[in-house]
């Protein structure tokens, strides 16, 4: 893991960068929550798996948990971080997913069609409160949603209907965090997480390679 500080309007932001060792088939930028940094277990697994898999993972740090500040926690700070980072890992030329976990998944989705990514991961998107239907659906690019069959803050079952483009995958019993309180007999939630992720990417990069440029 390589880490690196970068200015932006609102403080300085952290890149945790996790790059592939081979031929780089895209990256996945993606933010943290409210409650949690980067050291979120789904951010953590996502940044274990995929590099392997011939995709970056960078993970962001909003300024106001690097310096403290609770004042730049807003979302229009959160924006404009966001926004300041965009060209560090444009500059990586390969295809970018714009994603995160709850408030993260926000500013993904809020700024993926102004800075150009080529899809959205919302991780655990708190559609009952910050979120809202109209900031998920507005994206305006191929969006993958990954909830916990027991999320306070939108379980899969309160969820709009989705565009087209957009896909919502359930993990049952899994909490905000993507925890269950008892054994479920079956694969581990951050591992299904995990799972959804990667055969996503695979089949939109897969059919970006088929469309060509």
């Amino acid at each position: 893991m390589d880490e690196q500080l970068v200015s932006t309007p609102v403080g300085k932001a952290r890149l945790d960068w996790y790059p592939t060792r081979g031929a780089q088939r895209a990256t996945v930028v993606l933010g943290h929550g409210t409650a949690t940094g980067v050291e979120a277990r789904d951010l953590q697994a996502l940044a274990r798996a995929l590099p392997p898999l011939g995709i970056t993972v960078v993970l962001v740090t909003q300024p106001y948990r690097i310096e403290g500040n609770p004042r730049v926690a807003d979302e229009q700070s959160l924006d404009r971080a966001w926004t300041a980072i965009w060209p560090r890992v444009c500059a990586v030329g390969a295809p970018l997913v714009a994603g995160g976990r709850s408030a993260g998944s926000q500013v993904a989705c809020r700024t993926a069609r102004a800075l150009g990514a080529q899809a959205v991961l919302a991780l655990a998107y708190p559609l009952l409160g910050p979120g809202s239907p109209a900031e998920l659906l507005a994206t305006g690019k191929p969006t993958l949603v990954v909830q916990g069959g027991q999320d306070p803050f939108g379980r899969p079952d309160q969820f709009p209907s989705l565009l087209p483009d957009m896909e919502l995958v359930a993990i049952p019993s899994a909490n905000h965090m993507f925890a269950t309180g008892r054994p479920s007999g079956g694969p581990e939630p951050v591992a299904q997480v995990t799972e959804a992720v990667i055969e996503s990417l695979d089949r939109r990069l897969r059919l970006d390679m088929m469309q060509g440029p």
